[in-house]
């Protein structure tokens, strides 16, 4: 693999541990932020979900912003967005502005979500593209795992508002990704989009092993139409099925509790019985097991594919999301079984969906509405995330709460695996032009 190749897209998949690191850091705060404002179920649960109505918003927009502003600076943008919402959370003296500079991190987020797998796909050659884009994912629950042992690290070091600082360290990381971006080349396909294909060939030229001409050509024939001002519309009944493809895999992945379960890991060990530090730890062991499995399915994605991955991880996702809520049902928290089930279940995530989820995502739609495709994914994704964040607080505190929440995330597994057996097509070692051919004429999987 080139080197520029690969330190192009480690660079771009930076914005995935900020995008980790945002999301999760707010398990070890929630907590304490409750005390501090003063917030019942219902606000609790908005407060904790802001920054996901934030990665609405911003992937509403990015779309737009990596087609004007270009996939680099985009990234360059959301960086210091990181970075204000990092410091500005940390220092925030009110519940409102609290509130405000949490949801300039969920922008950011949701920008990051659909614009770094988007640039890292965009520069990757077919062989290469399935464990490049996973790189992105595996960033992102680096981070998170970042983010649990930091949160951990500070409960024990400081006493006076812990909280502020789990949430201002973000800004650390943040700065070193904004120098970084300027490091890295401009995505070819947009250079070709705004008809600079001198440039888009330099670059594919320092990126690829293969002939950057031969490829620049497919490029450009993919994007004649938007070239010549033709713009490609995402809704005109051309791109059904993609669009049903990206819907149904983003809201699977949220309906599976991954998000509720990252964002109140704490919480849930709470309600077993356990004190607040040995929650805390419990919760980095998730976080390690995410990120070991994550690396698993990073190193085997290109060779068995998506599809066989998602088969594999439903089926065991079915398993200990179902045993979870047993636990909860039957009230029986004796030993380390919820931890088990737990660890399992974030196993089988992190092999499929975690895995899959950016990748496919950044495959399935044409070079012509790419951006606008894979927004709409990030906002399915972002749209349940945020829903679920809000409203399992107010689930929890029902009489037996967890079992409700584990068994509605056990029943969508199983809708899931139907999906995945029936509609969900192969995408690996196909080049982005090829997978425009094949999926966008088609009205079944292939």
């Amino acid at each position: 693999m080139p080197k520029k190749l690969f330190y192009s897209s480690l660079v771009a998949a930076l914005g995935g541990l900020l995008f980790g690191f945002d999301t999760a850091v707010i398990s070890g705060a929630e907590q304490d932020i409750k005390i501090v404002f003063d917030l019942d179920g219902f606000w609790h649960g908005f407060t904790n979900s802001i920054a996901l109505i934030g990665t609405i918003v911003g992937a509403v927009v990015s779309g737009r912003l990596g087609d004007y502003f270009g996939r680099r600076k985009s990234l360059i943008i959301l960086a210091l967005f990181y970075f204000v919402s990092a410091i500005g959370s940390a220092m925030a003296g009110s519940w409102y502005f609290f509130l405000f500079y949490r949801f300039i991190g969920g922008l950011a987020v949701g920008v990051s979500s659909v614009i770094g797998p988007m640039y890292i796909s965009e520069i990757s050659p077919a062989r290469y593209r399935g464990r490049l884009v996973a790189m992105f994912q595996f960033n992102v629950v680096f981070g998170i795992l970042v983010a649990f042992l930091s949160n951990y690290l500070i409960n024990g070091l400081i006493e006076n508002q812990p909280w502020r600082w789990m949430l201002g360290v973000e800004a650390l990381p943040a700065i070193i990704f904004f120098a970084l971006l300027f490091t890295i080349p401009k995505s070819p396909r947009w250079l070709v989009k705004k008809n600079r294909s001198a440039e888009a060939k330099v670059v594919l030229e320092s990126l690829m092993e293969d002939d950057a001409g031969h490829l620049l050509t497919d490029i450009e024939t993919s994007l004649a139409k938007d070239r010549a001002g033709l713009k490609e519309r995402l809704f005109s009944g051309k791109f059904n099925f993609p669009i049903l493809l990206a819907f149904l895999l983003a809201t699977f992945n949220q309906f599976s509790g991954i998000n509720a379960i990252m964002y109140y890991a704490p919480r849930i060990f709470a309600m077993t019985g356990m004190g607040k530090e040995t929650a805390l730890l419990q919760v980095v062991i998730i976080g390690l097991t995410n990120m070991v499995f994550t690396l698993l399915a990073m190193s085997i994605i290109d060779r068995f594919g998506r599809k066989y991955l998602m088969k594999i991880g439903s089926i065991g996702m079915i398993f200990f999301l179902g045993m979870t809520a047993k636990t909860f049902y039957f009230q029986d928290f004796e030993g380390y079984a919820t931890l088990v089930y737990l660890m399992g279940f974030i196993a089988f995530f992190a092999f499929s969906q975690g895995a899959v989820i950016w990748v496919f995502l950044s495959e399935i739609f044409p070079n012509s509405v790419r951006a606008q495709g894979q927004a709409l994914g990030s906002l399915t994704h972002w749209f349940w995330a945020a829903l679920l964040t809000w409203v399992f607080p107010v689930v929890a505190e029902l009489n037996n709460g967890g079992a409700y929440a584990f068994t509605f995330f056990t029943v969508a597994m199983v809708l899931q695996l139907i999906f995945v057996i029936r509609v969900m097509p192969e995408t690996k070692g196909k080049s982005l032009e090829e997978l425009e051919k094949i999926i966008s004429k088609s009205t079944k999987p292939v």
